[in-house]
């Protein structure tokens, strides 16, 4: 084998090797989901699977997620893979037998997948570790899921020193498993989470004259913040705008003070990103200050636009073919959706790869963050094999 050649016939193999242990890791994880800043028992159970490969775990201070470090055969650059590992509030509605047992919290997004599939590409590049020309690097991230996001916290932790590119993957239950998606460039939304809190006067709902309806004023912030959509920003540029609760008020007959509106503002241009957190401040301010209350603006999380470093998408695809032939990759749709991976796009040349997980005769058809969201396992053995592959490919020949 020429030294710049791939093991692709080994990395199948291994791949499919060790397909039953992804799917017990996978299942036990599925069980015992936590949510983002609560993965203790997830990260414990993560870190003891990476020390049985013999991997070294670096200092860390954050209380959960980790890092940890597979050193190559030679001296080379460091790559970086890296999987989530929180689940989301949501109560389990499938029939699967490895269902959560967590009530209230599932891995709805497949964030499960995802951690099993980086064990397993660690456990394929161990085997490997013959191949290996420097460094690859495990980033287990916590809270991907609940703003202000985990990704910013392990970057600021050194979780990308010395890191020459990074590679992450997404289930896709809209992609038939066997296939991945690829997209060069703008493929997620920036996001801009925010808290709207708006100071009335309380008072008898029969005076209201005597008073500052906080959730009137409330009602037409969000009816006016809807109009920057429509007419202040260009008609051809995605952006959305969603306002997810309004908490105010104690009673029927009294009039409320305060009311809280959280909401989230997405946007795939840069432009659009840095303009509506200020037009949302500006409208919402004057409709306060219109109707006598005064407003309060917190800005909760603000990711960046997901852009897909080019170079390393065409090192997905060509490592894709070589391992399972032509017409099994798809072009990803851009979407309004965020991902904190981005954070880590912003260091370093990197791309995010869509995993296909579609398998209608198991009902794995339903969408991301739905209490019946069901993954085919089958999938694992593709997206280990393809950051197995893509990591030897990128620290043997670069991009």
């Amino acid at each position: 084998m020429n030294k710049n050649q791939l093991p692709l016939s080994e990395i199948i193999s291994l791949s499919m090797g060790i397909h039953q242990k992804q799917i017990n890791i996978r299942r036990h994880l599925h069980q015992y989901p936590e949510i983002s800043y609560n993965e203790f028992n997830t990260t414990s159970f993560l870190k003891k699977e990476i020390e049985k490969l013999g991997l070294k775990i670096l200092p860390f201070k954050m209380e959960t997620g980790f890092l940890a470090e597979l050193k190559g055969s030679a001296a080379g650059p460091t790559v970086a893979i890296r999987t989530d590992i929180d689940a989301l509030p949501i109560t389990e509605k499938t029939t699967l037998e490895f269902k959560s047992k967590n009530i209230g919290c599932m891995h709805a997004c497949g964030h499960d997948m995802h951690m099993a599939a980086v064990l397993g590409a660690a456990m394929v590049l161990k085997k490997l570790v013959s191949q290996i020309n420097g460094t690859v690097r495990f980033i287990f991230q916590p809270a991907e899921e609940m703003p202000p996001g985990g990704a910013r916290p392990m970057i600021a932790g050194g979780a990308l020193k010395n890191v020459s590119a990074i590679f992450g993957l997404h289930v896709d239950p809209n992609l038939v498993t066997g296939k991945i998606s690829l997209r060069d460039g703008t493929t997620m939304a920036s996001v801009n989470d925010f808290d709207l809190i708006i100071h009335g006067k309380g008072g008898h709902a029969a005076h209201p004259e005597t008073s500052v309806d906080a959730l009137v004023i409330a009602c037409e912030v969000v009816d006016a913040v809807q109009k920057i959509v429509s007419r202040e920003i260009n008609p051809i540029t995605p952006v959305a705008v969603t306002f997810g609760t309004i908490n105010g008020g104690v009673a029927r007959n009294v009039i409320a003070d305060r009311v809280i509106l959280k909401g989230t503002a997405r946007a795939l241009s840069k432009k659009a990103t840095r303009d509506l957190p200020r037009l949302i401040k500006r409208t919402a301010s004057a409709v306060c200050k219109g109707r006598g209350a005064k407003l309060e603006m917190n800005i909760i999380a603000d990711y960046p636009v997901l852009f897909n470093n080019a170079r390393v998408t065409r090192l997905f695809s060509k490592n894709y073919q070589a391992l399972f032939g032509k017409g099994k990759i798809e072009e990803t749709p851009p979407t309004l959706g965020g991902e904190d991976f981005a954070c880590y796009l912003e260091k370093v040349p990197g791309a995010m790869f869509r995993l296909g997980v579609m398998n209608k005769k198991i009902k794995a058809d339903k969408p991301w963050h739905s209490s019946e969201f069901i993954a085919d396992e089958n999938a694992l053995t593709y997206g280990t094999a393809l950051l197995a592959a893509a990591a030897i490919d990128f620290l043997k020949n670069g991009l």
